[in-house]
């Protein structure tokens, strides 16, 4: 099988503790993070909560870097196994994870993200598909087309394997730059509790990105 477009660093268990931070900057400007954030002081419950999901992926998907260097990071799991359950929380090390994120931000995201699950199982019953959990690039290197060069080894890995890529994002910006890769918008909903809205977003298997920009927006 062909190596993916860069043969992107795939994360080590040694890096999953580096890598949280970034993504905790990589969004600390998203509206729905933020808010989810603004009542949480604690920079270390915000890394852990980014530092869980990589640790699930690791153990049942992917977890791609740009370089060791972690400008950017993208996490991603097969669809049938992309349910964060408390046995695969367990397994993957998650679960550690969540205690140090701490209970008050547990709750809070919990029935924010409830309906986005349940919409992700009903946009893509009975489907091949690959989830990607998450793909943001640190502040100091967003605009370089780090974003891009991990989204185009994302979309090889599922191209290879015959499978659907599926995502949300919280922003127009982000929602323009996925179309020219070749998603489409399935659903757009407004969140519960933030009353933000969430794009939920698919490729298809066989749809080729079409003159994808070197620089897209990333985060």
């Amino acid at each position: 099988m062909a190596a993916v477009p860069g043969d992107p660093y795939q994360l080590p268990r040694s890096d999953l503790v580096r890598a949280a931070p970034v993504l905790a900057a990589a969004f600390r400007q998203d509206p729905v993070w933020s808010r989810l954030f603004e009542s949480e002081p604690r920079l270390d419950r915000r890394q852990a909560a980014f530092e869980a999901p990589l640790r699930f992926c690791r153990r049942y998907g992917r977890v791609y870097a740009t370089s060791p260097n972690l400008e950017g990071i993208a996490a991603f799991v097969p669809g049938e196994q992309a349910d964060m359950t408390f046995a695969r929380m367990v397994l993957s090390g998650g679960v550690v994870s969540g205690m140090r994120m701490g209970m008050g931000l547990a709750r809070r995201m919990m029935p924010v993200f409830q309906p986005v699950q349940a919409d992700r199982k009903h946009n893509m019953i009975g489907r091949s598909y690959v989830y990607l959990l998450i793909l943001g690039v640190a502040p100091e290197h967003q605009g370089q087309g780090w974003g891009g060069r991990l989204l185009r080894a994302v979309i090889e890995y599922c191209r290879q394997r015959g499978r659907a890529l599926y995502l949300e994002t919280e922003t127009e910006a982000n929602v323009r730059m996925y179309e020219r890769f070749g998603f489409r918008t399935i659903k757009t909903i407004t969140l519960p509790e933030l009353k933000l809205p969430m794009w939920e977003m698919v490729l298809e298997p066989e749809q080729r990105p079409a003159a994808a920009p070197t620089q897209p927006r990333d985060g």
